[in-house]
């Protein structure tokens, strides 16, 4: 009878029952809270690193651009480091003779009808190195009238830490490109393709 009565009454008692459902609510809650601050800081440094390299890429593409490239990477660079004090930032440039070769292979003579290279097949030589390559493009600014694909990657700590209940890396890292046309400050050069055939 006791036993019953008592249960009775913590049936009927609400007392505490806020705190029980902040206990279950909270740590969801600010999951996705802390989520929402990390995955808007990502956003933010993506951002300013695609509009410092823009900016970076039109004073790389003019005719003292290739004496000052350490000068536009230290720009991107110090802009990144106003959102992600902690940044590394790594650059990279290739350049190709048009747009339309952007990320293009280079040509070959499909001798079996694969659709792939293979070692013995012919094919035309485009950027000079005597190999065939998946991406025809050549290192560096390149010259006038060239077409460069900046790339530039930050590495940074991340805000929160959330990072680590979920397994995730402490820093993150984050990539924008720019393709740009470099200015016409002098004739474009004539790049020499040569067809190399394996023996």
């Amino acid at each position: 009878m006791i036993l019953s009565a008592i249960t009775s009454a913590l049936r009927r008692d609400e007392k505490g029952a806020a705190l029980i459902e902040f206990a279950i609510v909270a740590p969801v809650f600010l999951t996705l809270l802390l989520g929402a601050f990390e995955f808007g800081h990502m956003v933010y440094v993506k951002a300013v690193l695609q509009g410092s390299i823009h900016d970076a890429g039109r004073d790389a593409g003019l005719e003292s651009g290739a004496h000052n490239l350490s000068l536009v990477d230290s720009y991107v660079l110090n802009q990144v480091r106003i959102v992600a004090p902690q940044g590394a930032v790594v650059t990279s440039r290739k350049n190709y003779q048009n747009f339309y070769e952007v990320g293009k292979p280079e040509d070959f003579n499909d001798a079996n009808g694969n659709e792939l290279y293979d070692d013995d097949e012919c094919f035309t030589d485009a950027n000079g190195n005597g190999a065939w390559d998946s991406d025809r493009s050549m290192g560096g600014l390149g010259g006038a009238d060239d077409v460069v694909v900046y790339t530039a990657t930050v590495t940074y700590n991340r805000i929160v830490p959330l990072w680590k209940m979920l397994g995730w890396d402490e820093r993150n890292s984050v990539s924008a490109t720019t393709i740009l046309r470099n200015q016409p400050f002098g004739d474009q050069s004539v790049r020499q393709e040569v067809q190399i055939c394996p023996v």
